[in-house]
């Protein structure tokens, strides 16, 4: 019986060790590709891992000066750091007045969050860009942006509430009889208990823009209005005149802001469990 314990765990260990191999094979694999073709000098025509690599920057020194990556990625930049500030402010502030009070159609506005999180965005290109007509908004970011941040409420709004759930309201009782007003307590009290759930929402409202081709190729008509997931595709689009180098490059500029903003609030995950507990 023993034997056939330990064996089993070790068995159950050797599964979890390949499955996290295989994982990792398949994550690290594309992004070797990517990197070593970015870096490649001279014309690039296939994606391919191989060992003929001559590493070189030219290709990134191209892709500012020979194309419009620059003002794309700038472009995306604006958007993104707009709609996280944006619809994590309004995410936050939906999540907390949805657990901490009673109001009318509460419960019918967050089923109706439901109903709207169920239809796909393809259902919807058509009336956005009716009603980008009707507002004079085809290649303009703030429309953009404003979708972003509508689509992005419901859903989010939702795990928001649940994480502000988790926080005992027996903190707001007595810092409400310790004199504190409704936003002292959602301040002082209630936020610093929520910065992890908080920091995942600015990340995932920041990363959407990065990410998202077929809302704003369908809304940026013009190459100079482009984000740089809609310009990055015109590199691959032409099969006669591909540009693999410029593409790879480009996606891995993609990565640092957002690299750079998950280390900036990394910190919050783990520090927001434990600040904010104490009546001051």
């Amino acid at each position: 019986m023993k034997l056939s314990v330990k064996f089993k765990r070790r068995l159950s260990q050797a599964l979890t060790y390949l499955y996290l191999i295989v994982l990792s094979v398949i994550i690290i694999y594309p992004l070797l590709i990517t990197i070593t073709s970015a870096f490649k000098s001279g014309n690039v025509v296939a994606f391919k891992l191989d060992g003929n690599i001559n590493f070189t920057l030219e290709n990134f020194s191209k892709l500012f000066n020979e194309t419009l990556y620059g003002t794309w990625y700038l472009n995306t930049l604006v958007i993104a750091l707009l709609t996280m500030v944006a619809q994590t402010s309004i995410v936050v502030l939906a999540g907390y007045a949805y657990s901490r009070y009673n109001f009318l159609a509460r419960k019918q506005s967050l089923v109706f969050f439901l109903i709207i999180q169920m239809v796909p965005t393809m259902a919807a290109l058509t009336a956005f860009f009716v009603m980008a007509l009707m507002l004079n908004a085809l290649n303009q970011s703030w429309f953009l942006i404003f979708l972003y941040v509508g689509g992005g409420i419901p859903m989010n709004a939702w795990l928001m509430k649940g994480y502000f759930d988790t926080v005992p309201i027996s903190l707001d009782e007595s810092a409400k009889l310790d004199g504190a007003g409704h936003f002292r307590r959602f301040w002082q009290i209630v936020l610093p208990l929520v910065r992890p759930m908080i920091a995942v929402q600015a990340l995932w409202a920041f990363m959407g823009p990065f990410g998202d081709y077929i809302l704003s190729k369908f809304l940026l008509r013009e190459k100079e209005y482009y984000t740089v997931a809609v310009g990055l595709q015109t590199f691959i689009n032409d099969a006669k005149n591909l540009k693999i180098a410029y593409f790879a490059a480009g996606a891995i500029l993609i990565a640092l802001p957002i690299c750079t903003l998950f280390f900036f609030l990394q910190k919050n995950f783990v520090s927001g469990l434990t600040s904010g507990g104490d009546k001051g």
